[in-house]
């Protein structure tokens, strides 16, 4: 039993660690302060969202974004306004080329009757006429027309006959112009002229060198019809030119 007792003193005597005292108020009131504060400081991070763009700079992206979308719609007016003169540009071009320009298919006996005409209005007498067509490198419209013409007249008969050219509404290009005397013609000359011009290619067949026939050369509606003789090239204008001129060469060789 002695022993029992020492040994109860002697636990008595060692000192054991006190446990917290939970249920002190001062003690509960600072842990829930303490979960108050940090629920407040995350809500407060989710209110301002410090991570986030500041208002200056949001305010800033907006006036960005709205000068951008002024700039564009600036650009899309530009763009209407060419699209608007593209169009207009093209119907006055199409005009122009229906006004100035004839067809492949019209041009051979429009631009003879016209160029005949204006020989006899500046009183030279027209010959023979010969066309040709080349293409145009670069269009799929356009042909180049050639005009070989022949006439016979004065000097100044010859140069009426250049201003009316010059002055004619189909844009002629004179590319040459040859003028020699006739033998004993008192001043009359034998005169070439190669013109070009522009036309329409809306034929769509190769583009090749043709002549004016005359009348009496073309294919007969009887096959069996007998040939008739050789004549001279085509003459547009009076026929009496060529025996008028073999006398004319006649009479300056008796002399």
């Amino acid at each position: 039993m002695a022993k029992l007792r020492a040994l109860k003193d002697k636990l008595k005597s060692v000192p054991l660690p006190v446990r917290p005292q939970l249920r002190d108020p001062r003690t509960t009131a600072r842990i829930v302060l303490g979960v108050l504060l940090a629920a407040n400081a995350i809500a407060a991070a989710f209110a301002f969202r410090p991570w986030a763009d500041s208002p200056l700079k949001l305010e800033r992206d907006l006036i960005g974004l709205r000068k951008n979308q002024i700039t564009t719609r600036t650009d899309i007016e530009k763009l209407k306004l060419l699209v608007k003169k593209s169009d207009q540009a093209r119907i006055e071009g199409d005009k122009f080329l229906g006004t100035y320009f004839l067809g492949r298919r019209v041009a051979a006996s429009t631009l003879a009757s016209e160029l005949t005409g204006m020989a006899k209005g500046a009183g030279i007498r027209p010959k023979e006429h010969s066309f040709g067509f080349e293409p145009i490198e670069g269009s799929d419209s356009l042909a180049m027309m050639t005009i070989t013409a022949n006439y016979e007249g004065t000097y100044a008969d010859l140069v009426s006959y250049v201003n009316k050219l010059d002055r004619s509404p189909r844009f002629f290009i004179m590319e040459s112009l040859a003028a020699a005397p006739q033998q004993g013609g008192n001043g009359v000359l034998n005169i070439a002229i190669k013109v070009n011009v522009f036309v329409r290619d809306d034929s769509g067949a190769p583009l090749l060198a043709a002549k004016e026939p005359p009348a009496s050369e073309k294919p007969s509606a009887e096959p069996e019809a007998p040939k008739p003789p050789p004549i001279a090239p085509a003459k547009v204008g009076p026929p009496v030119d060529k025996p008028i001129q073999k006398a004319n060469v006649k009479k300056g060789a008796a002399q």
